[in-house]
């Protein structure tokens, strides 16, 4: 999979250049659409500043950025993750977003219209061998998976960190230092803060230098954005919105 050319040469340019107000200006004349994964050779390139007539699978146009909120495990979601952030990322960024979550399931062919997934929920669970694979060939082709322990389930904690050593048995799950370029795109984010004490640090998964999945055992989901939701007695991190908004300018950069 991959994201639009235009994108990723005009960030990348820019982003060592002048972090900040020169990723927000870029964003605006760039289309975040993923490709087709099957689609071989290189991808067209689009003019900037022209947003495509074409529909995604979610129903904006090529130029808004869609995120999914992932079902897996056969059944298993989560309505507790606050598609809040993407109205933030939209009022301080360049960044034009969907505004709402779309439920795709995670072994669909559907998942690589979305540069970024959200995967979240409570207690144990267990991926199927399709799930897996799918997953695995998504973040392969340049998709992020944002993953989040729901209340700071730890059977979530658990179940996640198994599944993840079996689709990506060769790039275990590493702590993120706060110097990493994902706290420092729309907004500079030198701590995290967590609802109750010391928050464990991001964990992430790399794949040739660049993220492939982003992980918060203590949760990003933003409950206090959500409708009967609450983190109960949760370690959530509290600046959940800014690190969010960060993940999706990263997602669509690197």
């Amino acid at each position: 999979m991959q994201h639009a050319t235009t994108l990723r040469r005009v960030l990348r340019s820019l982003v060592g250049a002048a972090a900040g107000a020169s990723l927000i200006a870029a964003l605006a004349v760039a289309s975040a659409a993923p490709k087709d994964p099957d689609a071989g050779g290189a991808q067209p390139e689009r003019s900037a500043g022209v947003v495509p007539d074409a529909r995604q699978s979610g129903g904006e146009p090529d130029g808004i950025v869609q995120v999914a909120n992932l079902v897996y495990a056969g059944t298993k979601s989560s309505q507790c993750f606050a598609d809040h952030f993407l109205v933030k990322a939209e009022k301080d960024s360049a960044i034009s977003t969907s505004r709402r979550f779309h439920a795709v399931k995670l072994a669909s062919d559907a998942l690589y219209e979305f540069p970024l997934v959200i995967m979240t929920g409570e207690g144990s669970f267990q991926l199927s061998d399709a799930e897996r694979e799918n997953l695995r060939r998504y973040v392969s082709r340049g998709g992020l998976l944002l993953a989040s322990a729901g209340c700071s389930s730890t059977e979530w904690d658990r179940a996640f960190r198994r599944e993840m050593a079996r689709v990506f048995p060769d790039a275990p799950l590493q702590p993120i230092d706060m110097s990493h370029p994902i706290f420092h795109t729309v907004y500079e984010i030198h701590h995290l803060k967590a609802a109750s004490g010391e928050p464990q640090p991001l964990a992430g998964i790399s794949l040739g230098g660049r993220l492939g999945a982003v992980y918060s055992p203590d949760g990003l989901n933003d409950t206090s954005h959500t409708s009967g939701c609450c983190c109960c007695g949760g370690n959530e991190i509290v600046n959940a919105i800014e690190v969010n908004v960060n993940i999706v300018a990263y997602a669509l950069t690197y």
